[in-house]
């Protein structure tokens, strides 16, 4: 169940609200471009296995964005609250399925699991307060399939979880979640890896994809991460047919679980 929402600000009531949430971006892009160009770069060419390379920025990527949620919630932007978090903390190599109803989805996750990867759009290649950090960290770049599929393979045998979100994109305001593509199902069966799914429940709308960054919302957005038990990729290559329908059985079973936990509302 989420919290009730936060009291709406007004007026001038929300100017510290405001210049407080823009700051925190801020923040974060000038920590994000200043920290590609020293911090990281030391961390990845440090001596080690390019594995452990990897790990200390995974860290220190873990560790920033902690400092950036817990900004957002001291501007009172966001409050975080979970259950089964453990499962998080635990998890190693698996395909991490989450919905994605806010901007800061990504960040929240992975200031809760410190061997964290995701797969990454070309724009944020291409953003220079962002590119060092994703490199560094060994982030995918969101290329050609073949080679997409073959770079997942490789960071889910090192450990690290891979965060989808099947949607493609932010939910739509005024719907539990958007339609989920076959990207997710189809990584985790060609690569033979279990999925662990993740609900991000939230009680206030804000932070969407209608509107912009700076448009800090006036309630404070209670977001609840909620983490499920691991689906065994197995169960679904005893099916019979192929990976297409193997991949088409999964994802419907994927957004019937999120719609299911999403559009349930306990009254107790």
């Amino acid at each position: 169940m989420t919290d009730t929402p936060a009291v709406r600000l007004t007026g001038l009531a929300y100017v510290p609200r405001w210049i407080g949430g823009v700051s925190c971006y801020i923040t974060f892009g000038i920590g994000g471009l200043l920290s590609s160009l020293t911090i990281l770069p030391l961390l990845r060419f440090w001596p080690g296995t390019e594995l452990e390379r990897i790990r200390r920025v995974q860290q220190a990527v873990h560790i920033m964005f902690r400092a950036f949620v817990y900004m957002l919630t001291w501007t009172g932007v966001i409050k975080v609250s979970s259950d089964n978090i453990a499962r998080l903390a635990s998890a190693k190599g698996r395909v991490v399925i989450v919905n994605h109803p806010t901007l800061v989805d990504v960040v929240v996750l992975i200031s809760l699991m410190p061997n964290a990867g995701c797969i990454v759009k070309q724009g944020i290649w291409r953003n220079p307060f962002m590119r060092g950090v994703v490199a560094c960290a060994g982030y995918i770049p969101n290329r050609g399939a073949e080679l997409l599929l073959e770079d997942c393979r490789h960071v889910l045998k090192s450990g690290t979880n891979l965060i989808i979100f099947p949607e493609g994109t932010r939910t739509v305001l005024g719907t539990s979640i958007n339609s989920f593509a076959r990207g997710a199902a189809n990584i985790a069966l060609r690569t033979k890896t279990d999925l662990l799914p993740v609900v991000l429940r939230t009680n206030a709308p804000g932070l969407s994809k209608q509107e912009a960054w700076y448009q800090i919302p006036r309630r404070t957005i209670g977001m609840r991460v909620e983490v499920g038990e691991t689906i065994d990729h197995i169960r679904y290559d005893a099916m019979a047919g192929g990976d297409a329908k193997m991949a088409r059985q999964l994802t419907r079973d994927l957004e019937d679980y999120f719609k299911t936990n999403l559009e349930h509302n306990e009254t107790t």
